[in-house]
């Protein structure tokens, strides 16, 4: 998650500025301890292409005003260890729904984003997978938790009593028709679509991760859980707030004590 374990000595106050990277936008607000939003929510659209300059660049811009901070965490839509990248599909492409460009996954392959954020800020960053982050803020602790976010793809993270397990890609794996689930259940297909379509293929995803998972525990989140009818859910799934990409980002700090 960020290219040093050292563990630091943060004050009473300490102040997280938590920043979410989308698909479609970025969102920032700065946490107090409890991870209550101590500013307005500032977003902005995520700009294409957008290599990793660009990216550093919008969220300098992003957060400009939003006050002093004394750490900053960041959820990823893509894979990252140690502060690095190693795979995003949505901002290697040049446009929001365009194809992957050879240059853009070229320029953001192995790229230290902690470190870069780290220099941009000024303060000690983690970077995490988005879907790690927003399941910090709503897992309960008990048992074996699911994460899937929806969004401009989907995100899965994976808790065992409240302890972050490694990060996998599970949007990837195959799940019908040849495709995988972010075929089915991204944005575009959505769209494409349409939203009841779409949310019955939903319940046939929560049904086929947990074929191979037996989790206890489903949480949907992400933009595009709200076009859920949470009626169709099974009794172990419950849909969460958008607004969890943010205030997970104290407790990602946290999971180092």
């Amino acid at each position: 998650m960020t290219r040093s374990t050292t563990l630091l000595a943060w004050p009473h106050d300490v102040r997280t500025l938590a920043i979410d990277i989308g698909g479609s936008g970025f969102k920032a607000a700065i946490l107090d301890p409890m991870g209550v939003m101590l500013t307005e929510r500032v977003r902005v659209d995520t700009p294409y292409p957008c290599p990793p300059h660009t990216l550093v660049e919008s969220l300098r811009a992003l957060v400009d005003g939003l006050g002093d901070h004394h750490r900053v965490s960041v959820g990823f839509p893509g894979l990252v260890r140690a502060g690095r990248v190693r795979n995003i599909p949505s901002l290697t492409r040049a446009s929001y729904d365009g194809d992957s460009d050879p240059d853009l996954e070229k320029a953001w392959q192995d790229f230290d984003l902690a470190g870069a954020l780290s220099d941009a800020f000024g303060v000690p960053v983690k970077v995490a997978n988005d879907a790690d982050v927003q399941g910090c803020a709503v897992v309960s602790g008990e048992g074996f938790e699911f994460v899937m976010t929806l969004g401009t793809g989907v995100g899965t993270a994976l808790f065992l009593d409240g302890r972050l397990l490694p990060h996998l890609e599970g949007g990837h794996a195959p799940f019908r028709k040849g495709e995988t689930f972010e075929d089915q259940l991204g944005n575009v297909a959505r769209q494409e679509v349409g939203n009841t379509r779409w949310g019955r293929r939903v319940v046939k995803a929560i049904a086929a991760y947990e074929s191979f998972l037996f989790f206890d525990t489903i949480h949907i989140g992400g933009g595009n859980a709200k076009h859920l009818d949470a009626s169709t859910l099974p009794p172990h799934a419950r849909i969460v707030s958008n607004t969890a990409g943010i205030i997970g980002g104290v407790r990602l700090w946290d999971l180092d004590q």
